[in-house]
């Protein structure tokens, strides 16, 4: 069975940082491309960065700059480092498994993933 469990989430003042884990067990992690995706109140779910099984790493625009995506393989952890966070940050954040080894083209797609995790919330506060 598969488990993909976020945490690290919180509330932080504009400026700050926060630094969300996933810890994923029943798939083999280290062959997959791993994803972080938010969803705020009346919003739609957005993808916000992927990384590969080898490492190459995409981010949304929104948050490229700020935001860093790493994992490690050994620990089967999956990382998203946030710094200068922003109110409009404020959301649930998810992260999921890919179907395949790379990120897709369209890796903010949800359709590319066939795992979530419950999610973990993040409050930026002004």
């Amino acid at each position: 069975q598969v488990q993909v469990v976020e945490s690290g989430g919180g509330l932080v003042q504009a400026g700050g940082s926060l630094r969300l884990s996933c810890t994923v067990s029943g798939l083999p992690f280290a062959d997959r491309a791993m994803a972080w995706f938010r969803q705020a109140p009346g919003k739609e779910r957005e993808g916000m960065s992927c990384i590969s099984s080898t490492g190459t790493t995409f981010y949304a625009d929104s948050v490229k700059g700020r935001f860093t995506v790493s994992r490690d393989n050994a620990k089967n952890t999956l990382y998203l480092q946030m710094n200068g966070l922003k109110p409009e940050d404020t959301a649930t954040y998810y992260c999921t498994a890919a179907w395949y080894m790379l990120c897709s083209r369209e890796w903010s797609l949800g359709s590319n993933y066939n795992h979530w995790g419950q999610g973990t919330q993040v409050t930026v506060s002004s």
